[in-house]
Parts: C-alpha cells; structure tokens; sequence
C-alpha cells in the first residue's frame, strides 16, 4: 500500500498544519464523494475501479489479443491524456526500451501528440513491411493533433489493406454517441469503445482510452484495476491517519501556502519518465487556473543530479521534491571485483545495485532537505501492475482534493483553448478570418 512521509516538511510549514487543514480535507473529501463540488459531472473516476463496465472491460481484452495476433505493431494517436496515461504504464512495467525487446506482444508506437512531420514519417517508415493496427482515441476526433495523424495512418492502412481490411484493424476510442471519430468509426465498421462523458482525459488511463494499448503490451490489467480497486477503498475514508491522499494533498498544500510555488516529482527509475510526464498533465491542468498553481515539474535521478542537481541544492529556495521510491528490484545486480582497482570501487563489491540506490537516494534527501528543500516521500511496493494501479489512483484522488483545496474546478481545463483559438486562425479554419488578420498584424 502506499504510505506518505511527510516529516521532512513538518520544519517549512505552520505548525499543526495537518490539524488545521483536516477542515478543508474533510469538505473536499465531501466533493469528490457525494459530488458537491465544482466539476461534479467530470468525477465518474472516483468509483471507476469498482464500477467500471465489465462488458466493454471483456472486449478490450478480445480486441487486444486479436492485436496481438494480427499486428506487430500498433500505432496509438492521441495527445495529453489520451496517451501519457497508457505511455507511462507501458514504460514503467514494461521498459522504456519496450520496442526494442524480444517479446510475443507488438511494438507500440504513439503519434499524434504533436505537429512533427519528421515524427510521423519516422514512424511510418518503422511500419514498413510489417502489419499494423491503430488506436486512435479522441473524444470529438477533431483535436488537431491526432485528427492530422489519423488521416496520415489511416491513408497507409487503407493502401495496404484495402479499405475494408483496414476498417478491421482499426479502433476508434471515442464518444458512445457523437462526434466527428464516432460517425467515421460507424460509417467504416470500425470497433469502438468509450471515452465516458464523466471522466475526463488526464483521470481517464484506467477506462478503454488506456486499458486497450496497455494490454496489448502484455501488463495484467487485472491487477492494475485490482490495485487501484484497493487504493479506493482506502481513499474513501475521512482519516488522515491512513489515508495517503489526505497526507499528500495537505502535505503540498501546506508548502504552496508557505510560499513554495513549484513542485519537483523525484524518482530513482528511469522507467518512471513517462509516469512523471502523466503527473505533470494531471496536476498542471488540475490546478493552474485564476492565477493559482504549484507549477508541476519532474526529474530523474540519479541521472539529474548531474545536471539540475546544483540548482536544488542551492538555487531560489521556492520548490520542493516529492519523491517516488519503489520496492526492491526484481534483478538483482552486484558489483563485481576488479583486480586493478583503478576507478577505486572495490569498497562496493558484492554489494547489491538496489543498496547503493537506496544509500545515493537517502544521501540525496538529507543534502536537499539541509540545502532548504522539503522533502514528501511517496513510498510505494515493488513496481508492478498492482502497485501502479495504486499510485495511479492515488495521484488522482490527492489531485481532486489539492484542487477543490485551492478552490479551483479541478476538472476543466479553459485555458487549454486559448492556443488552439489561435492556431485556427493562422492555418485559415473557415470562421476565424477577422482573428486571422489580428493576428497576423500582430505577427508583423
């Protein structure tokens, strides 16, 4: 289960700040529970591991293993939730070099999430001469980034399959009733599954929008729900003495009202990366708004120390790390003697790679927190589907809280459209000519 330790704060924040916060804990908790807070149609996530539909549940396993049997590669398009999710999980359980594994499960490559032809021809040359099935997930399939995408994939996949044997290979992550995707897939017998209108895209990895690539990676689904099954139960009770959420929402409170302004995600597994990057949308979009916002960034280490380590150490005193540590290892590595000795490591022989991490982390923590920088440690189990499914549910249900904390919705994202707004006009979308000329003086 996963335990927060929150003593490496307790010297940079009011005293008592648990006690004095257990108010607002218990309002927020109200919110998310009984839906009486702001954004209460966006919260079909806080019971989605109990809840979910078992039916749609069984044809994504089906729709997986004919994937697996079909393709050796599957091309996912989407962007921010529809993707980082799914990503992070195939990284984390799987590696980071998962296509480049020998396995019995496809390589999946993600498109979509940006405008980079150089990106999207790579991948269309990594699917030459091997058969390939798509994913595209979109709620109204017209989301510039992944909708360009699918009319690329989608052109490959008709001329190499026809269009009737690529409708069979493609699979279409949508709206149940409407939108641009929903009419194609129905037009083109392409199979569907859900994006719920009450989730919405940074708490949706656990529905279809990420359990259908992740499964076609081969990670049991089962225990990633069954886990985060169990960090509910423990979410649902209004005591901070035992629920994680509650120390961790008020853990980040309590510094951001003492003027820490950024928060730093720390983990000591590269495979983490991608878990990170998912944990930057959830909370940066979660709170950022009306002016208000720990500012959500990441590192890896030990690898950063060498290159942002300096800066935490002794930069402006206005962040603080959370730390992810995992369990034990599955391999175990040992050092090996060198006869020579020349690079002076033989004090390390024979002694286990997890050890040396554990000392390098433990070393880290007490310089950052000397140096001035509070420190919450987020402890999880070995790194496998269960425990992700915990931490995953567990960063959702402490971002809710954070959010209605800071008395922000903590389910819409206004400002995201603001870009787009913009991009519109300068690419001559039918409707936007008079932004069009405004921007294009502006641009001179």
């Amino acid at each position: 289960m996963i335990r927060v330790n929150n003593a490496n704060i307790e010297s940079f924040v009011a005293p008592n700040y648990a006690e004095t916060l257990l108010p607002e804990l218990n309002t927020a908790q109200g919110h998310l529970q009984n839906g009486t807070g702001a954004g209460n149609d966006f919260i079909g996530w806080v019971n989605l591991p109990r809840d979910y539909d078992k039916d749609e549940y069984a044809r994504i396993k089906a729709a997986a293993a004919k994937i697996q049997g079909d393709s050796q590669a599957l091309v996912v398009i989407g962007i921010g939730g529809s993707y980082l999710g799914a990503r992070g999980v195939i990284e984390c359980l799987c590696s980071p070099n998962y296509n480049l594994k020998k396995k019995n499960t496809p390589n999946i490559y993600f498109a979509g999430n940006g405008l980079s032809a150089d990106a999207m021809h790579e991948i269309e040359e990594l699917l030459e001469g091997v058969d390939f099935s798509i994913n595209v997930i979109s709620k109204s399939g017209t989301t510039t980034e992944p909708a360009v995408a699918f009319r690329f994939f989608r052109e490959l996949a008709e001329k190499k399959y026809g269009k009737e044997g690529a409708a069979k290979r493609i699979y279409a992550t949508t709206d149940a009733h409407k939108g641009a995707l929903k009419n194609l897939a129905d037009e083109n017998g392409y199979e569907t599954f859900v994006v719920p209108d009450d989730i919405g895209g940074r708490y949706s990895v656990l529905t279809a929008v990420g359990l259908l690539p992740i499964t076609v990676a081969g990670v049991d689904i089962d225990a990633l729900m069954g886990g985060a099954a169990e960090m509910m139960e423990t979410c649902t009770k209004a005591d901070y003495a035992i629920n994680p959420a509650w120390q961790y929402a008020a853990g980040r409170t309590a510094l951001y009202r003492a003027g820490y302004k950024i928060e730093v995600l720390a983990a000591y597994e590269p495979c983490f990366r991608f878990m990170s990057e998912w944990w930057k949308q959830l909370y940066g979009e979660s709170e950022g708004k009306e002016n208000k916002g720990l500012f959500p960034a990441s590192v890896e280490f030990t690898a950063d120390l060498h290159s942002m380590g300096q800066y935490i150490q002794q930069g402006e005193r206005h962040l603080f790390e959370s730390v992810v540590r995992f369990g034990p290892s599955k391999n175990e590595m040992k050092v090996p003697f060198d006869a020579a000795d020349g690079d002076g490591l033989n004090f390390l022989v024979g002694k286990d790679m997890d050890f040396i991490a554990r000392q390098a982390m433990d070393g880290t923590l007490l310089a950052h927190v000397e140096g001035g920088v509070p420190n919450v440690i987020v402890e999880a189990g070995v790194n496998d589907a269960a425990t992700l499914g915990q931490l995953i549910y567990f960063f959702e249900y402490a971002c809710g809280l954070s959010g209605y904390m800071l008395n922000v919705n903590p389910f819409d994202q206004p400002g995201v459209e603001a870009y787009k707004k913009n991009m519109f006009a300068l690419l001559g979308k039918p409707g936007y000519e008079a932004l069009r000329e405004e921007l294009l003086a502006k641009l001179g």
